[in-house]
């Protein structure tokens, strides 16, 4: 079955899916983008991710191009065309379609919209849960939004591969400091040998991620110890347990930061808890 995504008010197979070559993210990646994850053909915690695409328009100065609700039917329907039942679907907004220019384009410019929709390996993802996965660590180098999720992504796909190279699954970003930042697509946290859940304040380098605000909520409710702050990767070394978090792939345990064990070498018990009781939290469409 070919694949269909949404551009622009029309639903269209992949093949014949395109964006004119002046459009504003093509040439000057200015727009935004959000990754929903979909679970039994349903978007997890919808709402909250198209909060967030609001603020990230905002703060770039784009129009949010229609309702809310409208964006939340045409995500439905994506998922839906392509029988997507355990998955991701991907929204991208840009300033749209203008002769080139640095500046912004003549008011009245209306925004690119483009949805699309896949699988993913859910067998895969299980057993990656299960071995835990392996991180590096690479210099802090991106510029200092974050906070917006911009679809300027150009550091973060050279950590990522950065990683691959490694046989790591992640690379967490160490800013001038020596702090962990966040991961080139995925909030990092580690607890330590007091059982201590710690990862970084959102106004401190970080992109506010959905489903980190979720695991937060679990870690709340279950009276689980929390220090919101930087650590080091020194602390991350001598961590009892670490994890990643994000749409795509929930809460993964990490067994390996830069070559050396995390812990004993396995997933810990407690981010394994937090994967178990994720979706008990989570707001399910």
């Amino acid at each position: 079955m070919s694949r269909i995504a949404y551009v622009n008010g029309r639903y269209l197979p992949l093949a014949y899916a395109s964006v004119n070559i002046e459009d504003r993210g093509y040439q000057f990646s200015d727009g935004v983008y959000e990754v929903c994850e979909v679970k039994g053909g349903r978007l997890i915690d919808e709402r909250r991710h198209i909060e967030r695409l609001g603020r990230s328009l905002s703060e770039l100065r784009i129009v949010m191009p229609m309702a809310t609700e409208s964006l939340g039917v045409i995500m439905r329907e994506v998922v839906r065309r392509n029988r997507v039942r355990w998955g991701i679907v991907y929204l991208q907004i840009t300033r749209g379609v203008s002769r080139r220019d640095h500046a912004f384009p003549p008011a009245g410019t209306r925004p690119s919209i483009v949805v699309t929709a896949r699988n993913l390996d859910q067998a895969n993802a299980e057993k990656l849960a299960t071995e835990g996965v392996a991180v590096i660590s690479v210099p802090e180098n991106r510029w200092e939004r974050v906070d917006i999720k911009s679809v300027s992504l150009l550091p973060n796909v050279l950590a990522k591969q950065t990683a691959r190279e490694h046989g790591a699954r992640e690379a967490w970003f160490v800013d001038k400091q020596g702090f962990v930042t966040e991961g080139s697509s995925s909030n990092a946290w580690i607890v330590t040998k007091n059982n201590t859940v710690v990862t970084r304040h959102v106004d401190q380098g970080i992109l506010k991620g959905i489903t980190r605000t979720v695991v937060l909520d679990i870690i709340a409710a279950q009276g689980f110890k929390l220090d919101v702050r930087p650590f080091t990767m020194d602390e991350a070394y001598q961590a009892k347990e670490a994890f990643i978090t994000s749409a795509s792939q929930t809460v993964m345990p990490v067994i390996k930061i830069d070559g050396r064990p995390v812990g004993n070498g396995a997933p810990g018990l407690l981010s394994t808890a937090l994967r178990k009781d994720y979706y008990r939290h989570a707001e399910v469409g």
